[in-house]
């Protein structure tokens, strides 16, 4: 699929220089950034998604941790115990 993109002359030359100093064509530099970006926009918008399913869980359930709860059980983790994560409780 060939796709059109327009730039103007300063972003042109931007991407030239990166892709002369890389050896590499402008092209390659193009597609990488649109790789890079898409990829990255599809992880935030995965998480974002998980957020949304976990408040409308929390919504229909209640069930949750508190700040401190989770706090002191990433503390552990973080200090390289095997915690397992606490009942979550209304």
């Amino acid at each position: 699929m060939a796709t059109s993109l327009k730039l103007d002359d300063a972003m042109k030359a931007r991407v030239q220089h990166l892709a002369t100093s890389r050896d590499r064509s402008a092209h390659w530099v193009m597609r990488e950034a649109i790789r890079e970006y898409v990829e990255r926009e599809e992880k935030r918008e995965a998480f974002r998604q998980a957020g949304l399913q976990a408040w409308e869980e929390y919504q229909q359930t209640g069930l949750h941790l508190t700040g401190e709860e989770a706090d002191a059980w990433l503390a552990r983790l973080e200090a390289g115990e095997d915690a397992e994560l606490p009942p979550c409780h209304v």
